[in-house]
């Protein structure tokens, strides 16, 4: 028997009432923010560097990566007025940030100094880009998406993969049969 109860008269499918109180299933939650101001050009013309340096398809890639750094650096100022208890709180995040290689200074301020950069060089497609194995950032994204970069023996296709300081050294191109 199900566990949703109709609460009002409208709601007489309980499967309709489960969409509408819980969201969509097949409709994930939207993992960026977009800029308050569209068409400032002074945040297109650095987008647009960033979308070439890096090879990313769209704004949308890049503000997902932005919108991670955001967050850790919110985080992180919420704790700071707190002292020594914010930085207990704030180890499980740091430590996760070491592991993916993106922070090098272990403290607060090492947080609040991120920027989305230093999080776009830890994708797989930089590091294939800059381990050699592709000719351009494109090449790079090409490999990734059609199959010819394995980690640790695992084929991985998406190119906005972290890479974490443990998998780097495993990184590397299939041989085609």
């Amino acid at each position: 028997m199900s566990e949703f109860r109709v609460v009002s008269s409208e709601f007489r499918n309980p499967k309709l009432y489960m969409v509408i109180i819980l969201g969509d299933p097949k409709k994930p939650k939207k993992r960026y923010e977009s800029p308050k101001k569209v068409w400032d050009l002074e945040r297109i013309s650095t987008e647009s560097k960033l979308i070439r340096q890096y090879g990313l398809k769209s704004s949308r890639e890049l503000w997902t990566f932005a919108t991670r750094v955001k967050k850790f650096r919110r985080y992180a100022r919420e704790l700071l007025p707190l002292g020594e208890d914010g930085v207990e709180k704030a180890k499980p995040m740091i430590a996760r940030l070491v592991k993916f290689g993106i922070l090098t200074e272990q403290t607060l301020d090492g947080i609040l100094s991120l920027t989305t950069s230093d999080l776009l060089d830890r994708r797989l497609q930089s590091l294939v880009f800059k381990k050699g194995f592709a000719k351009s950032i494109a090449h790079a994204r090409q490999l990734i998406t059609h199959g010819a970069v394995t980690i640790k023996g695992r084929r991985i296709t998406v190119p906005g993969y972290l890479v974490s300081v443990d998998e780097e050294p495993a990184v590397a191109a299939r041989v085609s049969a």
